[in-house]
């Protein structure tokens, strides 16, 4: 069952800010800036700028696939069920942990606002999320609206109230501990823009995905990024090393130091918000994994139930959110550390999954967004990611490679004996081995998704193109050659005679076969019955000369067709002509390989439908 759509663009950009505005700016701060001193702030720049690669091929892959489970949906259709598994797994476990770390850093500010006992609140408050989230993903995106719109008003004013307390000598020495130490913080920050993922787990509850999804995710990035910077650069510069290192409340800090009481107040306040929006949008998104994982038999069936009158998948969300509360009492930097370590492990495959779609050449991988200067993007996103692990120092690389091999052995064990799938760098070695290893079942379910996504109807000229005779026609021949042979399939299959279909194509094409555009044509021919439709699809690579004088044509559609059908005949050349002049039609109708890649080019085109209500 498809998950309803009901997230607009400002829903979906603060699901991604609120996941953003968290931990990793009311509580890393301190931690960061004991590792890097004022540098700090580039850290928080550069994990910025290196997370732009990654979020731009989620971006890309995401509107060509916006189911649920995100990253893990699209990795297991690139890279196969055992990476599928892996990433899927790995990035509930992220989003979890996230979640837990915002709901830990609580217990640093519940003490300023209230005398409660905090992982008690914590505990209580993460009830509360998953029932919002049982109910529905619109209560919850509202919820998350108002939410990062009250956290964005309140760190306006503190930036704007703390430029002016800013002392020059809290930034002096600015790297005390080299730059090495600058790049390796940023690895432990870059958890910050971690919220940007959890686009990708719900997009297949997103309206108009094709421009939501990409405009939300990089707005928010911009924005967020420029929040961090500017908040942290406040933060540095209002507060001596020895009160802002290792500090759990930096932000509450820093507003004391130029607001008073109220401030640190205020900011306290804000730093609860955000956390509870954190949490809010973890449970929602994390769920979406084990939903996806389910519906591909890689975990539990009981994962994909979704609530008949609440249309959420109900058990996923009370077992993330039982995580979630589960993980509540583990060590901080634990937690930091091992969620940053698997998100940069997920934008390293997501740019690697790009890489693989692009490469693939696969017809129905057709995003409405495309990542701009690929391949030196990816590429460029995938050594930095690298490279930042190793900054992060060996133990970074150890949890790599435990929670790598944590997900296979899972895999292996459950998922390898229970599900089969195509994936596409299968095509991509389909395609440079000229070797068949693919069965079609890839593209058939990119070809629902897109129905999906772009919410085409079945109308009765797909019906007529399903039933469709294709033909790959590539032997070198004259008109009435190729006549002939079409003259045959149609006796073969229609029971018409042969010769007369042969006299009747010809006498059209005396006539003049109807050109619509260089090397395109259409034929038909009239049969003697009543309610009868057909087409014929051919592609003649060689090319066919129809008519001295005319260019050789490489498409040809045989209508046949009774005389009663004579309005359906009119509506189905001009969706025809529709389809043939979209942009690429030339350059996918020439690498399609196999003749259903040939009827999904005209099944999937851009052309005005008729369908009934």
């Amino acid at each position: 069952m498809n998950l309803e759509k009901k997230l607009g663009f400002l829903d979906v950009f603060c699901i991604a800010s609120g996941a953003m505005i968290s931990s990793g700016l009311f509580v890393l701060p301190g931690v960061a800036h004991a590792y890097a001193g004022p540098a700090v702030v580039f850290s928080y720049l550069f994990a910025g700028l290196l997370v732009t690669s990654g979020m731009l091929s989620v971006a890309e892959i995401i509107t060509a696939m916006p189911k649920a489970g995100g990253d893990y949906f699209f990795i297991t259709r690139t890279m196969g069920p055992a990476a599928g598994t892996v990433a899927g797994l790995l990035s509930w476990f992220s989003l979890t942990l996230k979640s837990s770390f915002a709901l830990v850093g609580m217990s640093a500010f519940l003490y300023v606002v209230v005398d409660w006992e905090p992982h008690i609140t914590a505990i209580i408050i993460c009830m509360v999320f998953i029932a919002i989230n049982i109910i529905g993903t619109k209560e919850s995106g509202r919820l998350q609206v108002v939410l990062v719109v009250i956290l964005l008003a309140l760190m306006l004013l503190y930036i704007f109230r703390g430029v002016a307390h800013i002392d020059s000598r809290h930034f002096i020495p600015f790297a005390p501990f080299g730059w090495h130490s600058v790049f390796a913080t940023a690895g432990i920050v870059f958890i910050s823009y971690g919220g940007l993922l959890k686009i990708a787990s719900i997009a297949e509850e997103i309206k108009d995905p094709g421009k939501v999804i990409p405009f939300s995710m990089i707005s928010a990035l911009i924005v967020i990024s420029i929040f961090y910077t500017l908040m942290v650069f406040v933060t540095t510069g209002v507060l001596s090393s020895e009160d802002l290192d290792g500090s759990r409340t930096p932000i509450s800090l820093g507003a004391m130091a130029f607001m008073g009481r109220s401030g640190m107040i205020i900011m306290s306040v804000a730093a609860v918000l955000a956390f509870v929006s954190t949490a809010n949008a973890g449970i929602m998104t994390a769920s979406r994994y084990l939903l996806s994982l389910s519906r591909d038999k890689l975990i539990s069936p009981l994962f994909g139930i979704v609530n008949a009158r609440f249309q959420t998948p109900h058990i996923a969300v009370v077992t993330t959110g039982l995580c979630v509360i589960g993980a509540l009492f583990l060590d901080l930097e634990i937690l930091v550390k091992a969620a940053s370590t698997v998100l940069i492990l997920t934008y390293i495959l997501a740019n690697l999954c790009l890489i693989i779609l692009r490469e693939s050449r696969l017809l129905n991988y057709q995003p409405k967004f495309r990542a701009p200067l690929y391949p030196y993007l990816p590429v460029a996103g995938i050594l930095g990611y690298i490279v930042l692990l190793l900054e992060m120092g060996v133990g970074a690389l150890v949890m790599s490679g435990g929670l790598i091999a944590g997900g296979l052995f899972f895999y292996w064990f459950y998922g390898r004996i229970r599900a089969e799938r195509e994936y596409a760098i299968l095509h991509l070695i389909e395609r440079i081995s000229n070797r068949a290893l693919t069965g079609g079942l890839l593209e058939s379910e990119l070809k629902d998704i897109i129905r999906n996504r772009d919410d085409l109807c079945f109308d009765r000229f797909d019906e007529i193109v399903e039933k469709a005779i294709v033909v790959d026609y590539t032997e070198s021949s004259n008109t009435e050659e190729l006549f002939s042979f079409i003259s045959e399939l149609i006796e073969k299959h229609y029971n018409f005679n042969a010769d007369a279909v042969q006299r009747a194509l010809m006498d059209r094409e005396r006539a003049g076969s109807t050109n619509l555009l260089p090397g395109y044509a259409i034929s038909d021919i009239i049969v003697d019955t009543e309610n009868f439709f057909s087409m014929i699809l051919i592609r003649c690579s060689e090319g066919i000369l129809l008519r001295e004088g005319e260019s050789p044509v490489h498409a040809l559609f045989v209508l046949v067709t009774s005389r009663d059908e004579r309005d359906f005949y009119l509506q189905a050349v001009a969706s025809i002509s529709q389809i043939i002049q979209m942009r690429s039609f030339d350059k996918r109708w020439s690498e399609a390989r196999t003749e259903q890649q040939l009827r999904d080019l005209i099944l999937l085109g851009e052309r005005r439908r008729v369908c009934q209500l």
